[in-house]
């Protein structure tokens, strides 16, 4: 077994390296902050760079396709590295990417720069649920992961805010200034505190085909999508949605309700991901479902709204970690390259939910999303529900051989 893991346990077998594991949820943070942050900065780039806001608003789709393109094949490309060089250097491209951002006053400039802060975000992603669970025993791997995932609902409920509530003071090219100073200090926290691990060996490498053809890899990634999907086209028009109960004013405070109880559900998935990953996942899809249901015939009460939102969110803030738990322990020693398609299959229901909830917008009106979330959930409880023997095995989890042992 890998030394620094003996060593990082050598006092308790059964604690968790918690200043290595926040460094990855920084990562995270600083991911998802850089990808959200010019949606709540619109007004202020399209003054700044004198372009369009449906201009400005391409910041967020080049970094998304970015991520998109890069992370499979970024990901196949550095499997033989250095776990830790290969996350320093997505570290390294945040703080180069964020910088040109902040002293761009080009809009070509600015949308390269936002691509390749993508492309940094997705190797990034196809790397975090990985090293974490290297860090630890195979029985603690759940846990880690949540640990490794709490940089989501943060960047979510406090990051973007924050981020917005700096570019409308400071200027929104400052605030992607901060973003690269948070970089560099993630880069020496890295070197500090996380430990490296080899990359996997010629022989150890799984081609692309065998990894997605691995029995449990495919029902899981149709179960992010359908997951996925169903959330991102409610958390993308949540504004119009709310509207209906009189709450487009709170708006904030619908969205901080949700990044609140995702940090709740974040917790319930690592105290519950070793244990009951299965029932934890259909719990989770049978509970959003049923707020779908809810929302379907009283989005009209504000009090309905926000108990929906308060299980929403804590469905979503566990989902991450329950699903790529489920995905790696799948591929077993394809896990990274699983992983990258995870990062494919994520950001693709971020942008079809958008495309799809802007279609259901404007021909059918807001009334059609409950019904449209209960199809797509009730198709990824089938799955989850049908698909046992691999994708979501019931009763305690082993972890397979640990990721550690080369």
């Amino acid at each position: 077994m890998n030394n620094s893991l003996n060593k990082a346990n050598a006092g308790d077998p059964d604690r968790l390296p918690m200043s290595a594991l926040l460094a990855l949820a920084m990562t995270g943070f600083i991911c998802i902050v850089t990808e959200t942050l010019p949606a709540g900065l619109l007004s202020q780039i399209s003054a700044g760079l004198e372009i369009s806001q449906a201009m400005a608003g391409q910041m967020v789709t080049a970094y998304a396709l970015g991520s998109l393109l890069a992370a499979i094949p970024l990901t196949i490309a550095t499997r033989g590295w250095k776990r830790r060089n290969v996350l320093l250097l997505t570290i390294f491209g945040f703080f180069v990417f964020n910088s040109v951002t902040a002293l761009s006053s080009n809009y070509v400039l600015t949308l390269v720069a936002r691509f390749f802060a993508g492309v940094a975000a997705g190797l990034a992603w196809s790397l975090l649920a990985g090293y974490a669970r290297r860090m630890v025993q195979p029985h603690q791997q759940g846990r880690a992961m949540a640990v490794a995932m709490v940089g989501i609902p943060l960047a979510l409920s406090l990051g973007v805010p924050l981020g917005t509530f700096m570019g409308a003071t400071i200027g929104w090219q400052t605030a992607f200034g901060v973003m690269s100073g948070l970089a560099l200090v993630l880069i020496v926290w890295v070197i500090a505190k996380v430990p490296d691990y080899p990359g996997q060996s010629a022989h150890e490498r799984l081609p692309l085909r065998k990894v997605f053809m691995s029995p449990g890899v495919r029902p899981v990634l149709c179960v992010v999508m359908t997951w996925m999907l169903a959330h991102n086209i409610l958390y993308t028009y949540i504004a119009p949605f709310v509207e209906q109960a009189g709450l487009g004013k709170r708006i904030d405070l619908v969205l901080l309700t949700f990044g609140l109880a995702a940090l709740v559900g974040i917790w319930f998935a690592g105290m519950l991901v070793d244990r009951y990953l299965r029932t934890t996942v259909l719990t989770s899809l049978l509970a959003f479902a049923l707020i779908a249901l809810l929302f379907g015939f009283g989005a009209q009460s504000p009090e309905i709204i926000y108990i929906g939102v308060v299980v929403w969110g804590i469905t979503f803030g566990g989902a991450s970690t329950l699903l790529q738990t489920a995905l790696a322990d799948a591929a077993g020693d394809g896990a990274d390259v699983a992983l990258s398609m995870n990062v494919v299959a994520w950001n693709s229901a971020i942008a079809g939910g958008g495309i799809v909830g802007g279609i259901l917008l404007d021909s059918v009106g807001v009334s059609s999303f409950p019904w449209s979330l209960l199809a797509l959930l009730s198709v990824g409880l089938l799955i989850a529900w049908l698909y046992h023997s691999h994708a979501f095995k019931s009763g305690a989890r082993i972890g397979g051989r640990p990721a550690v042992e080369h």
